[in-house]
């Protein structure tokens, strides 16, 4: 199963495409996505776009973004792909893998 959760971007602003990589609704994999939805809100808003993937439903779409555990946050966009293991719960860590820094919050 795979669900978007858009957001409205503003056109002079970096939009972020996020996938978060879960299998099932484990409470792990349900606060990763808490823990994003919440970073995302407070440091990205109306910027970003978030697809959850849940790898129970077809486990194959871990190959394509090399998926070796979940959660895994992947950031297609803005390249360069990175990726977060984890349930997300550390914000200075997640920020930085996302290449955010204060002055672009």
């Amino acid at each position: 199963m795979q669900q978007t959760f858009p957001a409205e971007a503003a056109p002079d602003m970096a939009n972020f495409v996020l996938r978060l990589y879960v299998a099932g609704q484990t409470p792990k994999c349900m606060r990763a996505f808490s823990n994003l939805k919440r970073i995302c809100e407070q440091y990205l808003t109306n910027r970003y776009q978030i697809e959850m993937i849940d790898l129970l439903g077809n486990p194959a779409l871990a190959r394509g973004d090399q998926i070796l555990a979940v959660p895994t946050l992947v950031r297609r966009m803005p390249e360069p792909v990175k990726k977060i293991i984890g349930d997300l719960s550390n914000t200075q860590r997640v920020l930085a893998g996302l290449d955010l820094s204060v002055d672009l919050v």
